[in-house]
């Protein structure tokens, strides 16, 4: 018995339409997926009191970046991993040095932009000297000789008889800190995978019906 198969023009065009089909569904699934995972990463992020900012540094890429293809990836992001990971890890922080890790207290106040003030820093700014203060139970303590002004940031004190000075505590010393963990980002980037294969198969009925 002889069989004989003519592939005829037909068939050409409809396995090439339900490639395009798939081409199309994996792209759009891929890029539906990833577009997920930084919108839950993101809130993740301003759920836990991060700030807005933070959370903008989560980005998506769908590749390739032009055309579709059964290959289609994508691509979530930070652009402040160092930042992210150690909230998402609640890693133990120690000084590089060895010594302590100076922690600020309110009287402190802030640095440039909103940055933590350093205790040489705070020295420069506030032209005080800080005086070390060991505790044999808590923290010990960085303090300066001076006032709390209206604002409870230690400042200089101006009074020439010693009236309203005080000893202000201005940064707490600590061999080591954790940090808490805060994200959970690897819950996310899973239910972003398991999602995968249930929106190729939709992307795909949708665009063989189109």
């Amino acid at each position: 018995m002889k069989l004989k198969l003519d592939v005829t023009s037909d068939l050409v065009a409809a396995m090439a339409a339900e490639v395009k089909a798939g081409e199309k569904a994996v792209t759009a699934a891929m890029r539906e997926a990833g577009t997920g995972l930084k919108t839950a990463w993101r809130g993740q992020i301003t759920g836990a009191g991060l700030g807005l900012r933070l959370a903008n540094s989560i980005r998506s890429q769908t590749y390739p970046k032009a055309g579709e293809s059964l290959n289609a990836a994508a691509l979530v992001w930070s652009k402040a991993p160092v930042i992210v990971g150690a909230h998402d890890t609640g890693p133990l922080i120690r000084s590089r040095d060895g010594f302590w890790l100076a922690i600020p207290l309110p009287a402190a106040g802030k640095g440039r932009r909103g940055a933590k003030l350093t205790p040489g820093e705070w020295e420069r700014r506030r032209g005080l000297r800080l005086r070390f203060v060991y505790r044999r139970r808590g923290p010990s303590l960085l303090v300066a000789d001076g006032r709390l002004n209206t604002k409870g940031l230690g400042v200089a004190s101006r009074s020439k008889t010693g009236r309203g000075r005080a000893t202000v505590p201005i940064f707490l010393l600590v061999p080591q800190v954790r940090l808490p963990k805060r994200l959970d980002l690897d819950r996310d980037a899973e239910r972003a995978l398991d999602s995968v294969p249930g929106l190729i198969v939709a992307n795909w009925v949708e665009n063989r019906g189109s």
